[in-house]
């Protein structure tokens, strides 16, 4: 089915960005297709990618617990798609019995969930959840035993006090002493993709930036009548025609360029004129994969026909700040050490830099490497000292500052990229002209 799905994306849906968003645009797919792929995606990334994670970090057992509506973050990516929460007390168990064996992937739940966790608990022959699970434990003695609990990263940190209270409780004394923190598996096992996932995480990223292309024309805007505010709920009415989740509210800011001092970008109580450079930051959920996304539009006057040249430079500046960036990712080396790097190189080359790019794929704000902070531009403890690693996914966050006679200007540029261990790619491209609006 996955093979048969990828294919209709590939026929179906066009793979070339375009700012035009009545050419090559895509369709979502139904929301009984997104299922499937979600599943399919799930038993692929449980079958093979998996088994590999466990091993790099030695980790023998993962326990997962979580009850409904209290979710524990890195729980919710192994629900199948039809569980919106998790069921009463939910508990997962993925065990590695060995290289030269599958994986066992069980639920201690009255039912299994979904295809890939078979139920291993009957209440009536054994009414105490707790002591079932222990039992399981004590069954196959693992060396390790990991719960999601972390100091650096909070989607890695899902077990709450009470449930880790009574697993403690219910364990033998023997196996106190196995209990590790799942964190280097926890984190990996949200930013590792898989191959077959890409084809999507393409699309995800194609919808937001045809939206982004729709909202930033005159078929959306008229000039000294439409709001930002009014554009920023434009964007959450279209991506919620398409069934696409925003996980944070779009904002949209303008830099009057016309003013003798543009200043900050301003988003609240701002009507759109001719002359304004806009800014959009706007990201929505396909697939459970996120996207994040930060472009700009410019107004036309009425004898223009494109943006000014100081504009264009000033675009071109961030562009060259992402590539400085971008050319810093090598596999093992810290956040830390990349920011550091590229904001070293970007000031050498006369720019003003500011990076603050991020993980993303499960969760919009992902685990992995932080690289810098809008408000931290330096070495950032915990995050920042995660190294890179190969098949990661981020958004290249970032602004640069340019100043062309007593005026400076904001470009903020954010696109989603793809870390293959060789090189980053962008998703679906990256903005390097202007939206016109005219």
């Amino acid at each position: 089915m996955l093979k048969q799905i990828i294919l209709l994306v590939s026929l179906t849906f066009g793979a070339v960005f375009s700012t035009n968003v009545f050419a090559d645009t895509i369709s979502p797919l139904p929301l009984k297709q997104r299922a499937e792929v979600v599943d399919e995606l799930l038993q692929q990334r449980v079958q093979k990618l998996l088994p590999e994670l466990m091993r790099k970090a030695d980790i023998d057992m993962w326990v997962l617990i979580s009850r409904e509506y209290n979710e524990d973050p890195v729980l919710k990516t192994f629900l199948p798609s039809d569980w919106l929460s998790a069921r009463r007390r939910t508990i997962l168990l993925i065990h590695d019995p060995g290289e030269d064996k599958n994986l066992e992937t069980l639920a201690i739940a009255r039912y299994d969930v979904g295809e890939v966790f078979k139920s291993a608990w009957n209440p009536e022959q054994q009414p105490d959840q707790w002591k079932r699970l222990a039992q399981i434990i004590a069954e196959r003695n693992p060396a390790s035993i990991a719960i999601n609990q972390s100091k650096d990263f909070a989607q890695a940190d899902g077990i709450t006090a009470t449930d880790k209270e009574l697993f403690m409780a219910a364990l033998p004394d023997n196996l106190d002493s196995k209990i590790v923190s799942a964190e280097p598996l926890a984190v990996s096992w949200l930013e590792k993709r898989i191959e077959a996932e890409l084809p999507y995480y393409r699309d995800a990223v194609k919808l937001a930036h045809q939206i982004i292309a729709e909202g930033f024309s005159d078929k959306v805007i008229a000039v000294g009548e439409t709001t930002t505010e009014d554009l920023q709920w434009w964007f959450r009415e279209r991506a919620a025609q398409e069934n696409l989740p925003v996980w944070f509210h779009p904002s949209v800011s303008v830099q009057r360029i016309n003013d003798p001092q543009p200043g900050h970008p301003r988003s609240t109580g701002v009507t759109i004129q001719r002359g304004d450079l806009l800014h959009v930051d706007f990201g929505i959920t396909y697939l459970r994969l996120n996207t994040d996304t930060q472009q700009h539009a410019y107004v036309l006057q009425e004898d223009e026909s494109n943006a000014p040249d100081t504009l264009k430079q000033a675009l071109a500046n961030a562009n060259q700040l992402q590539d400085i960036l971008t050319a810093q990712f090598e596999e093992t080396r810290s956040g830390n050490e990349i920011l550091l790097a590229a904001l070293e190189q970007a000031k050498d080359k006369g720019l003003e830099p500011m990076i603050y790019t991020h993980p993303i794929g499960y969760y919009g704000h992902g685990s992995g490497p932080t690289i810098g902070m809008w408000d931290k531009q330096h070495a950032i403890p915990g995050g920042g000292e995660y190294p890179l690693f190969s098949n990661t996914a981020y958004s290249i966050e970032l602004n640069n500052k340019t100043t062309f006679e007593d005026k400076t200007i904001t470009i903020m540029l954010e696109e989603d990229a793809f870390f293959d261990g060789d090189g980053v790619s962008y998703l679906n491209g990256r903005q390097q002209s202007f939206h016109l609006i005219d």
